[in-house]
């Protein structure tokens, strides 16, 4: 069902090869899809600075929002050229349509179990052609998870909202592609595509690495060339881009 083992999701273990792969697919796939000209961008993705030092390097002004319900403890807040961190819990400290663009990576919408409420926000900030770009965990990663926890019962697939256990005691809400796109619709958003992350195989990208170091490039290319547009059969994570009208 899933071609990652839950060990593995944290990016440690024995998939160096693919956890390599997977992050210079999702940094292409930022570059694409950040804003032509300089714009400011809010950063959800949990304080971890990653996104938002891309989005900077790109020329964008970020703010980038330090949730205290998740960030890295004694974790300091800092203010430099083009990336302000705020420590919130919510939006209300950002007036209307404010943002150019908005990132949601790390799962954030998965770890925020009050996704609705969470991306009504992000629809207020948004200016009338802004966009976002929200990452998820996926209901194949779910169940996965759920089968490793032996939740038989659970393992079925249905429209109702799945919310997944971990092994850590965190919950992660999981969702079909069909779920996240009435997420974003009825927040009031246009979505422009949905995808998963990879469709390549751990397997796959492995294989090609060792037979070519060089090859990453070539592998992360022929990801995004892809278009398994709404194919939630595969993929720990889905990726969606939406747009405000």
């Amino acid at each position: 069902m899933l071609p990652i083992p839950a060990e593995e999701l944290n990016g440690s273990g024995t998939l160096g090869p693919y956890w390599t792969f997977y992050r210079a697919v999702a940094a292409e796939q930022l570059s694409r899809w950040l804003p032509e000209s300089p714009s400011t961008v809010l950063d959800l993705s949990g304080g971890r600075g990653r996104w938002s030092a891309q989005a900077a390097r790109a020329g964008h002004r970020v703010i980038e929002v330090v949730d205290f319900r998740r960030a890295v403890e004694g974790q300091a807040l800092h203010d430099v050229s083009k990336v302000r961190q705020v420590r919130a819990d919510d939006l209300r400290f950002l007036p209307d349509e404010s943002m150019d663009a908005v990132l949601a990576e790390e799962r954030a919408m998965s770890v925020e179990l009050m996704a609705e409420s969470a991306m009504g926000d992000v629809a207020r900030v948004l200016r009338p052609g802004g966009r976002a770009l929200v990452c998820v965990d996926s209901l194949v990663l779910g169940m996965a998870i759920l089968a490793e926890q032996n939740y038989w019962a659970h393992l079925r697939q249905t429209d109702e909202v799945m919310l997944v256990p971990w092994p850590d005691g965190s919950i992660t809400r999981c969702f079909s592609s069909g779920q996240l796109r009435e997420l974003l619709t009825e927040a009031g958003l246009e979505v422009e595509w949905i995808r998963p992350r990879t469709v390549l195989s751990p397997s796959t990208v492995d294989h090609v690495l060792a037979s070519d170091s060089r090859a990453l490039t070539w592998l992360v290319n022929t990801e995004l060339e892809a278009h398994p547009d709404d194919d939630d059969t595969v993929g720990i994570h889905l990726v969606a881009s939406a747009r405000r009208v």
